[in-house]
Parts: C-alpha cells; sequence; structure tokens
C-alpha cells in the first residue's frame, strides 16, 4: 500500500521533519483487529507538533494520522458485529482502559508510535472501530473522531453544560473548537466566542454561536463580558494570558476545562482570582470508549456535521500541514486517500 512515513526526528525549533511517500507492507488482521481500507484521514495539531519535534513518544519510523474512516477490508479472529464492506470511522484513543477519569500508563493516540492514517490501509483492535454515522460524508467522518471526543468530554464529561448556561470558547475556527461549539449549541448553551478574524466570527455565528469579539482589539475582554454577562463555563484550547482572561470572565463558580497551551505557560497566574471566585479548573484530553459512542450518538440525533475547511490528496499532506500552521482554516483539514 501506500503511506507517508516519518522516519526522522527532529529537536523543538528546527525545520520540520520531512515525511516520505513509499510502498510499505499491508497490514494483516490478528486476533480481535480490522483491517480498514480508508476513504479519508484528517489532520490534527498533533500531527505537526509530532514533526517539529514537540510530542512526546516519537518513534520513527511510523505512519502518522489520528483521523480516519473507510470500509472493514479483512476481520480478524473473534471479531464480531462487522462485516466486510461495512462503513466505519475509528477512535483514535488506544487502551484507555476502564478507569473513565484518567487513561492508564500506556494509552496512547494513533499516529506515532502507533502506524496511523496516512495510508491506504490500516489495522487497529476491534474495539476501537465504530459505525460511521450514515448523514455524514467521508470527509466530514474523517473530521469527526479525534476533534468530536474531546470537544464531547470537555463540554460534556467535565464542563456538564446545561441549556441556557453560558459558554465561552476562544480562539475559534480550530477543529476541536468549532466542534465544541457544535455541541454545546446543539445542548441549548448560549455560546460566545473569539477569533482575531471578523470572518471567522461570521462564520460562528453561522454555526450557532450567540456572538463573538475579535481579540485583537484591546478591550475584547471587556467587550465580551458585556456581551455575555460571564461564562457559567469556559473552553481553552490556547492556555497562556487567554487563561487569565477567561478567570476574568468567569461567573462565580463556574468551570473553566483546559486542554491545550497553544500560547505556553500561563505566567504570573494570581490564586486569589481562582479560589476567591469559587472556580473550578479541570484539565482533559481526548477521552474513553463510552464517550466516543456517546459523541457519535449525539452527532447522530442532532445530525450535527463537522465543518471541513479544506480537502487535499493524500499525496499533498505538507501542503495541508502547511495551512493547519498558517491559522486561516476554519474547521478540519481532511486527507482523500487513493483507492
Amino acid at each position: 500500500m501506500k503511506a507517508f512515513v516519518l522516519k526522522d526526528k527532529v529537536k523543538p525549533g528546527e525545520s520540520m521533519a520531512n515525511l516520505y511517500y513509499e510502498e510499505v507492507e499491508t497490514p494483516t488482521a490478528g486476533a480481535g483487529e480490522v483491517v480498514i481500507r480508508l476513504k479519508t484521514a484528517a489532520l490534527n495539531r498533533r500531527d505537526v507538533f509530532i514533526r517539529q519535534g514537540l510530542y512526546p513518544g516519537i518513534r520513527v519510523p511510523s505512519i502518522p494520522g489520528s483521523d480516519g474512516a473507510g470500509v472493514v477490508a479483512e476481520i480478524g479472529d473473534g471479531v464480531e458485529g462487522f462485516k466486510i464492506g461495512h462503513e466505519v470511522v475509528i477512535n483514535p484513543g488506544m487502551g484507555w482502559g476502564e478507569n473513565p477519569n484518567f487513561p492508564e500508563a500506556n494509552f496512547s493516540v494513533l499516529g506515532v508510535p502507533i502506524n496511523g492514517t496516512y495510508a491506504q490501509y490500516i489495522k487497529v483492535p476491534a474495539e476501537n472501530v465504530f459505525p460511521k454515522p450514515e448523514h455524514l460524508t467521508w470527509e466530514e467522518a474523517a473530521a469527526l473522531p479525534l476533534g468530536g471526543l474531546t470537544a464531547y468530554r470537555a463540554v460534556v464529561t467535565k464542563g456538564q453544560v446545561q441549556a441556557g448556561e453560558t459558554v465561552i470558547i476562544p480562539g475559534i475556527g480550530g477543529g476541536v473548537a468549532t466542534l465544541a461549539l457544535q455541541i454545546a449549541s446543539a445542548l441549548g448553551a448560549k455560546v460566545y466566542i473569539t477569533s482575531s478574524s471578523d470572518e471567522k466570527i461570521e462564520k460562528a455565528l453561522e454555526l450557532g454561536a450567540t456572538g463573538g469579539v475579535n481579540y485583537r482589539q484591546e478591550d475584547w475582554v471587556k467587550q465580551l463580558s458585556s456581551l455575555s454577562g460571564g461564562a457559567d463555563l469556559a473552553i481553552d484550547s490556547i492556555g497562556g494570558d487567554t487563561l487569565k482572561d477567561l478567570i476574568k470572565l468567569a461567573k462565580p463558580g463556574s468551570k473553566i476545562v483546559s486542554f491545550g497551551s497553544t500560547l505556553g505557560p500561563v505566567n504570573h497566574l494570581l490564586m486569589p482570582h481562582i479560589f476567591f471566585k469559587q472556580l473550578t479548573l479541570m484539565g482533559t484530553t481526548m477521552g474513553n470508549r463510552n464517550e466516543f459512542m456517546k459523541m457519535l450518538n449525539l452527532f447522530n440525533e442532532y445530525k450535527l456535521k463537522p465543518v471541513v475547511s479544506d480537502v487535499f490528496p493524500l499525496e499533498r499532506v505538507e501542503d495541508a500541514h502547511d495551512e493547519m500552521e498558517n491559522g486561516k482554516h476554519f474547521g478540519k483539514i481532511v486527507l482523500e486517500i487513493p483507492q
């Protein structure tokens, strides 16, 4: 089969490691496994971080890519519930374990060091394979798994969002933030967003956001506070000073859920701003198998569709990575796999 292979490691600050498009051995299904012929894959920030040497546990050679959708091509011994040709999506969380509160020590994400979805075929445990939502296109199906699972755990499991609550999501446009907006809005929350792009704010309003502000304006925190009345729940993938701004925007007794730190460390955080407001600050990442199933059920029930920003052929994956780096996309960047 054809696949992109990561063969080089780089140190942080160096140029991104190259990906090599070449013929590799097609996987075969062992006991309890399923081989999927991929139709589509999708990018995550994790993929770029790996090429930049900014992610733990990088091993080479490995095939990157966490998100994928396709048809069942081979079924291993002991696997039930699937037939050849079934249309499926993949839960990229490998080995979460039985405790719903946190994953086991050997938990990993599909795509480096476990061979991922930048390929024509992939082998995964049957427990990580789920029916593709029928209302989604192949592109939308690939755009859903990692981002949808992360967003669901942040908004529903940790955030416990309720109808009528006010949710603030900074930095709209990225895949997870956009999916979080869709989930919170579907469940009846009033969602306010920020962006450096007025165009992205308009797209978010079309997607269900109640309002938004451009954070390039010096008084954006004051504007958002006046517009929203403060947050019952904030979903943060940015970190840095933005977390301190979200603390300012938080209502007393509210929650902040964090799953990213694009802007790096939070410097000079004053703890009284947290404890005098009685805030709950939670960390999260990915989610377990049960949450993945509930996320799919929610998207089926409300007929939600992930936003696809652009579609590239697999052969142009490095161009797709460049687009993710420039930050102009809104939603997920998807790869079309050659058949």
